[in-house]
């Protein structure tokens, strides 16, 4: 006879196993004042996590809202379960097993958007937060909004009716401001270079578009002027669920989980401190609140998110599967340590960023043998990233005229990989926005200027800098070198 097992639930918390974490207040009592956009692993491993530790100091009028713009699987796994799911700190010395309990309730967009806007709406409801990654943001290759994107088209023609964040915000907005009630702060928690200031310009790109769609005027204003966009920088490395990792938990809890999130100890947060509709008192559980995030963005987008993106890559065309061992491979250790030699004369010196400690701890996470960080993960929607992470890099370098061979070959390496699907590579082992352009691109095997510099214009790298060409004929004679012996030329060819 097979036993099964109940579910996580408010019911079954008291049963869970001693040393267990479980929330230390009466969810009954916690209002909604955050709804979050995007509600997926990283999310869970991370804000909530935060917003949990506010709940449990007596601030329940923090909790939070979540809003998938797409799919309702997470709402249907967490629906049953109350909200509840299960955050496993791993490391390799263990495991620790917490409980959260800062998500109240889950919307599904696209299956009721009048609910979502209504959450909204709510005089409660004074921050929005969003991990919609950076896809989600509708950017035009020049940095803009894509105003042609069928999503945008909608959204301008349908406010009542919205599919984007873009239209979601506008048109909540809109309604609190014709109601009288403040606007609330939108949080933008995403990899964009200056996420808040770039969030506050494509929506109000977007809200210009809508009044003048709607033969108004107002809303673009008011965005523009009275509703504040803090900047953040988050960090905690989030490994994708498996059912391992499911089977494990619920014979650890002795209830059945249907999505646990899998994270590392460090955590980090740093929040530019504009909420003029207040805010819970973050700064007491480790985040750490500023007047400029710019510096401590860079220093991660640039050592940990470039590092993650040249593992990934040059990971995958070496047959490793995950960062602990991509990592472990001598060469690619080796690559690491002179891609951040590069890259750190690019941070400002004045700002007080310590990155020896820096790089010191990331090669500890990036060690970490019992996350199990699949490379493919990170390979994912590299047009999107590599411009913040990389390009940006390259392009301070070569303007001071210092050395970036081991930055471009990461953008070398991302082409090859797309490149390898199909056939070293299984054909959808990671995926990215121009992936229907990028397979006809490169199917064509042109020589390797032509296929970089075909790229480039596709994705918008290096923009119309006078120095693009000089990036590409670098980039093209990594992609040479890959293309002819993998990995192992390219590093013999930078002396690894």
């Amino acid at each position: 006879m097979v036993m099964t097992r109940s579910h996580l639930s408010d019911s079954t918390l008291q049963t869970l196993p001693a040393g267990t974490s479980i929330p230390a207040y009466d969810r009954g009592e916690v209002i909604s004042g955050i709804v979050h956009l995007g509600v997926g692993a990283f999310h869970r491993a991370h804000q909530a996590a935060y917003v949990d530790d506010c709940l449990a100091a007596g601030e329940t009028e923090w909790g939070i809202t979540g809003v998938s713009l797409r799919s309702p699987d997470t709402r249907d796994a967490l629906a049953p379960q109350d909200g509840l799911y299960t955050l496993a700190i791993r490391s390799s010395g263990g495991e620790q097993l917490r409980v959260i309990g800062s998500i109240g309730s889950m919307l599904v967009a696209p299956e009721d958007p009048g609910a979502v806007l209504a959450a909204l709406t709510d005089p409660h409801t004074r921050i929005v937060t969003l991990t919609i990654t950076e896809k989600a943001y509708l950017r035009a290759a020049g940095g803009g909004l894509d105003t042609a994107h069928p999503d945008i088209v909608h959204d301008l023609a349908n406010p009542q009716m919205p599919k984007t964040a873009h239209g979601f915000l506008t048109e909540a907005l809109a309604r609190r401001r014709a109601a009288g009630t403040a606007p609330f702060t939108v949080l933008c928690c995403d990899n964009l270079p200056a996420n808040g200031a770039t969030l506050h310009r494509l929506l109000t790109e977007f809200a210009a578009l809508r009044d003048a769609t709607a033969g108004i005027i107002g809303i673009a204003d008011h965005i523009a002027n009275q509703v504040a966009f803090p900047s953040s920088m988050v960090d905690r490395i989030v490994p994708a669920t498996t059912d391992a990792d499911r089977a494990r938990i619920a014979t650890e809890l002795g209830v059945e989980d249907a999505w646990p999130v899998m994270t590392e100890p460090f955590c980090q947060w740093v929040i530019e401190d504009d909420f003029p509709g207040g805010r819970p008192a973050w700064e007491k559980f480790g985040v750490t609140m500023v007047r400029d995030v710019g510096p401590f963005e860079d220093m991660k987008l640039r050592l940990l998110n470039g590092a993650h993106s040249g593992i990934a890559y040059l990971g995958l065309l070496s047959g490793h599967a995950t960062v602990d061992r991509a990592f472990a491979d001598p060469a690619i250790r080796q690559f690491v340590d002179a891609l951040w030699q590069e890259a750190i004369p690019t941070l400002p010196e004045d700002a007080g960023l310590d990155t020896s400690a820096y790089t010191a701890e990331l090669a500890e996470r990036f060690s970490n043998t019992a996350l199990a960080h699949r490379t493919a993960q990170i390979a994912n929607d590299g047009s999107q990233k590599l411009p913040q992470r990389i390009i940006a890099s390259a392009i301070e370098c070569l303007e001071a005229g210092t050395e970036f061979v081991h930055l471009t070959l990461v953008v070398a390496a991302w082409i090859a990989a797309c490149a390898a699907r199909g056939k070293t590579l299984p054909e959808n082992h990671f995926t990215d926005p121009l992936d229907t352009a990028l397979t006809a691109l490169l199917s064509q095997e042109l020589p390797a200027n032509e296929t970089v510099t075909a790229v480039f214009d596709l994705a918008g790298f290096a923009g119309d800098h006078a120095e693009r060409q000089t990036l590409i004929e670098i980039v093209a004679v990594h992609l040479v070198h890959l293309r002819r012996d993998g990995p192992t030329l390219a590093f013999a060819a930078l002396g690894i």
